[in-house]
């Protein structure tokens, strides 16, 4: 019985990771939507409302699959570990590495190993401070 209710545990606590992974990435749509329409109606300009909302929406999404990778860890290595288990557990992780990296690669510009190490809440901090600066520069002239 015990083990029945460390199981069950387990499996809440991963399946809190996915549902957690979805309200950001939910909740990062409305912020780079926010964002981007924040810079549109101080800038006029399109393509530095799509810059924003495209570097905030993709540091939503790279948040999303760092926290779904957790999820995917719990339920793997503390309910099943399994052979099987562990191999397509290794294959998720280079499937939401490899987007992650592609990611990071369209949000930049630049292959991550030629800047400093980033993560997705990093990445979307920096567009809030783009769009701030933006906003900013725009309301003093």
């Amino acid at each position: 019985m015990g083990s029945l209710s460390y199981e069950t545990t387990m499996l809440t606590v991963a399946q809190f990771f996915e549902v957690t992974a979805a309200v950001v990435i939910l909740v990062g749509l409305f912020w780079s939507v926010f964002l981007a329409l924040r810079v549109y109606l101080n800038t006029k300009s399109g393509s530095a409302c799509y810059k924003i909302m495209r570097q905030a929406f993709g540091g939503a999404i790279l948040l999303g699959l760092e926290i779904l990778v957790a999820g995917d860890l719990i339920r793997t290595v503390a309910v099943e570990p399994t052979l099987d288990n562990v191999l397509v557990l290794g294959i998720i992780v280079l499937i939401r590495t490899f987007l992650s990296f592609s990611l990071e690669i369209e949000i930049n510009g630049e292959v991550p190993w030629r800047r400093a190490l980033t993560s997705g809440a990093t990445v979307m901090n920096e567009a809030r401070k783009q769009a701030r600066s933006s906003t900013t520069e725009n309301s003093g002239s």
